[in-house]
């Protein structure tokens, strides 16, 4: 019978071969296995701190665009079509301040927008002026007109929302002989304004008279020039002797720019800004309406702005610069380019105008300001200055190398954006 033969043994090259197999196998397992934990931990990592990672991207998706709204429309080349999409929108983060100097802005009881940016945007705003006073003659008495005006409810708003003083802005129509001449009408006039801030509670007025004065002729006469001067020190004087709110009453006082090189007898020039120091808080410099419809143009150059600064403060002491609120408008102006005509714009009807003409902007290099040109049906060219975010931030810069405020004429007839830069 024959024996069954077992199988042969491999040949050595057969068991290296295998050999090689097996251990490339086990190799190959190891592999799968640590190839898992390498997918496995980043998945556990992220599953662990997923609600912070989340919530950091989130937030760059949300707001980081908002913090850059500023910086991608700071050019030249803005279009239209940037101002349209871009123009109502609005940081979350209202409350940062990018100006570091004080910001009066001014609000009118005929454009109910002012009032809600002021609120928006309170923490940005170091004095808020609304409109709503004016002083007149009457007979041989003096009547401070305008409290149906006042608005307590969105004033404890404000108080609630920061720390803006709220300063009401009051004109002096009364006829400037009746009220300077004689002391004790002086006297009558400064105590009217005290009792209604004490009553209103308010932190103070902002004053406007000189241009008043300036149309009657008084300051022609220097007597009646003391007489105004010593009318707005003993005001400051009186204001500050009262405490309202824990502090001070303040006196911001409008002064208009000096037109010419020359500094005339009824301009408030630097004599004048150094005279009145102790008594006055603040001046409102009134840096705008350079241009008119009979002499269509920018409405603020910025070679002017400076020219004015430097006019006002080249020789003074260093410490009034801190007192100057530099003016910055708001709004623009729709010229008619021959023959005059056209007049100031809103916010709105810079819009409206975007919308139907869809300009090219144009950016001005002398005066630094953005306009556009436009027809209409019948013919008839017009010409657009309105502030973009160059021009603003550039008068913010002009603003920044005197260490001066800025005053806004008025907030509610700005776009949304611009608040990005203050």
């Amino acid at each position: 019978m024959t024996r069954k033969r077992g199988r042969p043994p491999p040949p050595e090259s057969d068991r290296r071969s295998s050999t090689v197999k097996a251990s490339s196998s086990s190799s190959s397992s190891n592999k799968n296995k640590n190839n898992r934990r390498n997918i496995l931990l980043p998945l556990l990592i992220i599953f662990i701190v997923s609600p912070a990672a989340i919530s950091i991207y989130l937030y760059r998706i949300l707001y980081a665009p908002e913090t850059d709204l500023s910086q991608r429309l700071v050019k030249t080349d803005i279009s239209y079509q940037e101002i349209l999409s871009e123009n109502g929108k609005v940081s979350e983060n209202a409350s940062g301040r990018n100006f570091p100097n004080p910001v009066l802005a001014y609000v009118t009881p005929w454009n109910s927008k002012g009032y809600e940016m002021a609120k928006k945007f309170n923490s940005k705003l170091t004095h808020i002026s609304p409109v709503w006073y004016d002083l007149k003659s009457q007979g041989v008495k003096f009547v401070l007109e305008g409290r149906h005006n006042v608005d307590k409810g969105w004033m404890s708003d404000l108080r609630m929302k920061g720390h803006a003083l709220i300063l009401p802005r009051i004109v002096l129509e009364a006829i400037p002989m009746d009220l300077l001449k004689e002391k004790k009408k002086r006297a009558k006039v400064i105590q009217l304004i005290i009792a209604e801030c004490k009553e209103m509670n308010f932190d103070g007025i902002v004053l406007e008279s000189w241009s008043r004065w300036a149309a009657y002729g008084v300051l022609h006469d220097p007597h009646m020039r003391n007489l105004a001067l010593q009318f707005i020190k003993k005001l400051g004087q009186a204001m500050h002797s009262v405490v309202v709110n824990e502090r001070s009453l303040q006196l911001i006082y409008v002064i208009g720019p000096p037109r010419s090189d020359r500094l005339h007898e009824y301009d408030f020039g630097p004599q004048d800004l150094q005279s009145l120091s102790d008594a006055v808080d603040g001046y409102s410099l009134m840096t705008y309406d350079f241009s008119n419809p009979q002499n269509p143009g920018p409405n603020a150059p910025l070679k002017w702005v400076h020219f004015v600064m430097q006019l006002l403060l080249a020789d003074g002491p260093h410490n009034l610069s801190q007192k100057i609120f530099l003016g910055i408008n708001f709004y623009g102006n729709d010229f008619v380019l021959k023959g005059g005509g056209g007049g100031a714009i809103l916010g709105r009807d810079y819009l409206s105008l975007l919308e139907k003409h869809k300009p090219e902007l144009k950016w001005d290099k002398k005066s630094k300001e953005h306009f556009f040109l436009y027809s209409t049906d019948d013919n008839v060219e017009h010409v657009v200055f309105y502030p973009s975010p160059l021009s603003i931030e550039m008068r913010l810069g002009e603003a920044r190398s005197w260490g001066v405020g800025i005053s806004i004429w008025e907030i509610g007839q700005g776009l949304d954006y611009f608040f990005h830069l203050l």
